[in-house]
């Protein structure tokens, strides 16, 4: 796959993205996003980033009230965010894996239901028909909820079971854009999974030469040193309206630079992360792809990404390792990346 056509699959998505969402943002009205990623994995922030790079991009504008699930005040949503849509976070945990999340996205439908509630991209996955029930009662009371998702098999899934108005769009972290180039340092990287999405048990065969890390592991005083910087500049700027955001913004942009130049190492990569996939495409880094437990990766590949010469769909973790061998050998005869 050549930089031009990684460049125009970016470009495609990004569109996409924009034909899901500019008939709910406008330049004039403020707007708020909650449930924002204050965690470790480097995903949600690149996701984060991505919404605010659409904001900027498309809009020149910034959230005007954002939150955590555990700082959320409903009160100074209303102060801030008078009128206007409210957003939810994007990723893949909307259903009953990651339950925190979902108990918070009903409960501000409740709360607010005059208001119009945009939920960025999701992948949906449940295994309790009762919480399918209980969230199809939420959304069906609320009457003015958006919900975009991030394959076909949400999609159908959502239209079956809720009331709202539902559109397939591509994952926020394409709004990124482009990488730059970043030298080499290893052949092959291994980011595989340790968290409950993870495929499989504890024995994995790898060869000893691979790196197998994931990247949920951070520096808590570095992130804090962000925050605190974010902080300072939202002073230095005399805009104390946005100390929140910007605090959070630097974290997400720490954790993000920590993702990227940690597998930007290798030339090749091997994951059955889904931000993995994406960063590695955003880099022009071919990588091997697994899947997750309920086949979110795959299914967003077959809906948006999956047709590029930089992704291969691998049988197994084996089949995903000598692929990324052979591109990684390939890699650096073709062009002179250093070991």
């Amino acid at each position: 796959m050549t930089s031009q056509s990684r460049s125009e699959l970016i470009a495609k998505l990004n569109g996409m993205i924009h034909d899901c969402l500019k008939d709910y943002v406008s330049r004039e009205e403020p707007l708020a996003i909650l449930d924002f990623p204050d965690i470790r994995n480097c995903g949600d922030s690149a996701i984060w980033l991505g919404e605010m790079a659409y904001l900027k991009d498309r809009f020149g504008k910034r959230p005007d009230y954002v939150s955590r699930l555990y700082d959320f005040s409903a009160d100074e949503l209303k102060r801030r965010v008078p009128t206007g849509p409210i957003f939810i976070h994007g990723g893949g945990n909307f259903g009953d894996i990651w339950v925190a999340h979902q108990d918070f996205r009903e409960m501000i439908m409740e709360r607010f239901p005059d208001r119009q509630i945009i939920q960025f991209p999701q992948s949906i996955h449940y295994s309790s028909p009762e919480r399918i029930e209980q969230s199809k009662r939420a959304i069906g009371r609320h009457k003015n909820f958006v919900l975009l998702v991030r394959d076909e098999e949400s999609k159908e899934f959502s239209e079956k079971h809720f009331d709202c108005t539902v559109r397939l769009c591509p994952d926020m972290a394409f709004a990124i854009g482009p990488l730059a180039e970043r030298a080499t340092q290893i052949p092959v990287l291994a980011m595989l999974r340790e968290d409950a999405e993870r495929v499989g048990g504890t024995d994995r065969n790898i060869p000893s030469d691979i790196p197998v890390e994931d990247w949920i592991t951070e520096s808590k005083r570095k992130v804090n040193i962000a925050k605190k910087l974010g902080v300072a500049s939202a002073y230095l700027a005399f805009k104390p309206s946005e100390i929140a955001l910007r605090r959070l913004d630097a974290a997400a942009h720490n954790r993000f630079e920590r993702g990227i130049s940690q597998i930007s190492r290798a030339r090749a990569i091997v994951t059955d992360r889904l931000h993995v996939h994406i960063c590695s495409l955003l880099l022009g880094r071919p990588h091997a792809v697994l899947d997750n437990s309920y086949g979110k990766i795959r299914r967003f590949m077959n809906a948006f990404s999956g047709g590029t010469d930089l992704s291969y769909k691998a049988t197994s973790l084996e089949d995903g390792i000598e692929w990324a061998r052979h591109q990684a050998l390939n890699g650096k005869e073709a062009v002179g990346l250093r070991a």
